[in-house]
C-alpha cells in the first residue's frame, strides 16, 4: 500500500467484493465512487435490502455496508439476517451508515453485531480508512481460517496414517502370536563338520515358521522384534532347538541363533538350565549392534559357568569387526558366506581367512566356515587350515530323525 496516499491502498482493494445496502440511491452512488476510486472494483450496490440480502448469500461479499433506517427492514433486522446467513466459523464485517450518532444508537448497531459504522454526511478517507481496516481484518482471519483448514487436513492425515501403523502393527502382532499359539514354529538341523575328518560335530538349529507370508525366518524373527515379541519368539526357537539333544549322539552339540538382547535376559539362563549346557551354543550375530558391552560379557559369563559355549555368528557380514570378537571372546568364530562364497577364485578371501585362522588360533577358539557349497570352496579351506564348516555341499538342514542319520555319515570330499 502506498502510505503517502491513503486512499490507494492496492491489492487489498482491487481483490475485495464490498455491497452497498440504502434506500437512498444517492449514498449507494456516493460510496461507490469514493471505494472504486480507492481501488476496489467489486461494488455491489442496492436500494432494497431483501434483493441485497439474496445478492449475500450468492455474491460472498468481503465487506457490507448497510443503512440503519430502510422502509421494510431496518438496518437492525438485515444484520441478523445477515449473521444467520454466514457460516459459525465465518467472519463478514459490517459497517452500518446512520446519521443518529447518539450513544444509545451506536450501542444498539454494535450490539446487534456491526462491526463498525460511518456517520453521514460521509468523509472521503475516513469511509476509505474504515473500510480498510476491516477489510485487513478479515484478510487476516481468511488467513487463520486457511491455516487452521490446513492444520485440520494434516492432523486427519496424521490420525489416518497412525491408523493404518496400527491396523499394520495389529496384524503383525496377530501373525507373531499365530506363530506362537498354533505351534506354527519348527526345527530343521544343519550338520557342522570337521573339515579334515569329514564327521559331524554339531548341528546348527534353524528355525522354520509355516505362516503367510511365506518369507525367511529372519524376516519374522525381525516383525517380532518390532511389535515386541522378539525374545518370546526367539526362546520359543531356543527351546525347540535344545530338544534335539536328547536325540543326538552325547558328543554333538546343537547350536542356537539368540540376538544379543536375548542373550543377556534371564529367561534365556532358565530356558538352558534344563539340558546338558556343555552340548549347547549360544550364537550371536554380528548382524545386531551391542549397546552395552559390559553386560553383555557378565551375562555371558553366566550362560559360561553352566557350560555353554558362545560362539559369533555372521562374522566380517556385520559389525564385525575384531575389536567386537575381543570384547566377546568367543568359543567359536562363524565365517560368513559372504566371506566363502568363491574363495577359490579370490585371493583377498583367501588370505582374510587364513589370517582369521591364525587370529581365532591365538584366542583359543575354533573357527567354522558357513556356506560351503562347492568342493573347490571346500578344498580352499581345508588348506587354509580352517577346522569346522557348514554348508549345502556338508549337508543341508533336515527335520528330525533325519538329521539325527546324518551324524554318523562323514562329508563327500
Amino acid at each position: 500500500m502506498d502510505k503517502a496516499n491513503p486512499l490507494q491502498v492496492g491489492s487489498l482493494f482491487s481483490a475485495a467484493r464490498v455491497l452497498i445496502v440504502d434506500d437512498a440511491d444517492s449514498n449507494v452512488l456516493l460510496l461507490t465512487r469514493i471505494l472504486r476510486a480507492a481501488g476496489v472494483t467489486q461494488v455491489h450496490g442496492f436500494t432494497d435490502p431483501f434483493a441485497a440480502l439474496s445478492a449475500y448469500r450468492e455474491l460472498e461479499p468481503d465487506a457490507v455496508l448497510l443503512d440503519l433506517h430502510m422502509p421494510g427492514m431496518d438496518g437492525i433486522e438485515l444484520i441478523g439476517r445477515l449473521r444467520a446467513s454466514t457460516s459459525a466459523d465465518g467472519f463478514v464485517p459490517l459497517v452500518v451508515l446512520m446519521a443518529d450518532v447518539s450513544a444509545a444508537s451506536k450501542r444498539r448497531v454494535l450490539e446487534a453485531g456491526a462491526n463498525d459504522f460511518l456517520v453521514k454526511p460521509f468523509d472521503n478517507l475516513e469511509v476509505v480508512l474504515r473500510v480498510q481496516n476491516l477489510l485487513e481484518t478479515r484478510a487476516l482471519h481468511c488467513r487463520v481460517q486457511e491455516h487452521n483448514l490446513a492444520l485440520r487436513r494434516n492432523l486427519a492425515r496424521q490420525i489416518a496414517r497412525e491408523r493404518r501403523v496400527e491396523e499394520v502393527r495389529r496384524l503383525r502382532t496377530d501373525r507373531i502370536r499365530r506363530v506362537l499359539l498354533d505351534d506354527r514354529l519348527s526345527m530343521v538341523y544343519q550338520p557342522i563338520r570337521d573339515l579334515h575328518a569329514g564327521t559331524v560335530v554339531g548341528f546348527e538349529a534353524l528355525a522354520r515358521i509355516a505362516e503367510l507370508p511365506q518369507r525367511p525366518p529372519d524376516h519374522w524373527f525381525r516383525e517380532a522384534t518390532e511389535v515386541g515379541l522378539g525374545t518370546e519368539l526367539e526362546l520359543r526357537a531356543v527351546e525347540r532347538g535344545v530338544c534335539a539333544l536328547e536325540s543326538l549322539p552325547a558328543e554333538i552339540f546343537v547350536t542356537v541363533n539368540t540376538s544379543a538382547d536375548v542373550a543377556i535376559t534371564d529367561a534365556l539362563v532358565e530356558c538352558l538350565a534344563a539340558v546338558p549346557a556343555e552340548r549347547v551354543v549360544v550364537e550371536l550375530t554380528e548382524h545386531a549392534h551391542i549397546e552395552d558391552y559390559t553386560r553383555t560379557i557378565d551375562a555371558l559369563g553366566l550362560l559360561r559357568q553352566q557350560g555353554v559355549r558362545i560362539a559369533v555368528d555372521d562374522a566380517g557380514a556385520g559389525y564385525s569387526s575384531l575389536q567386537h570378537i575381543l570384547m566377546l571372546r568367543p568359543d567359536m568364530v562363524k565365517l560368513d558366506r559372504s566371506l566363502i562364497a568363491g574363495i577359490n577364485t579370490d585371493r583377498a578371501k583367501r588370505a582374510l581367512t587364513k589370517s582369521m585362522v591364525g587370529f581365532v588360533a591365538e584366542i583359543a577358539a575354533v573357527l567354522i566356515a558357513e556356506g560351503i557349497e562347492e568342493p573347490e570352496e571346500l578344498a580352499v579351506l581345508r588348506d587354509l587350515g580352517v577346522e569346522w564348516g557348514q554348508g549345502y555341499h556338508l549337508g543341508r538342514p533336515a527335520q528330525l530323525p533325519a538329521a539325527a542319520t546324518t551324524a554318523t555319515q562323514r562329508a563327500p570330499s
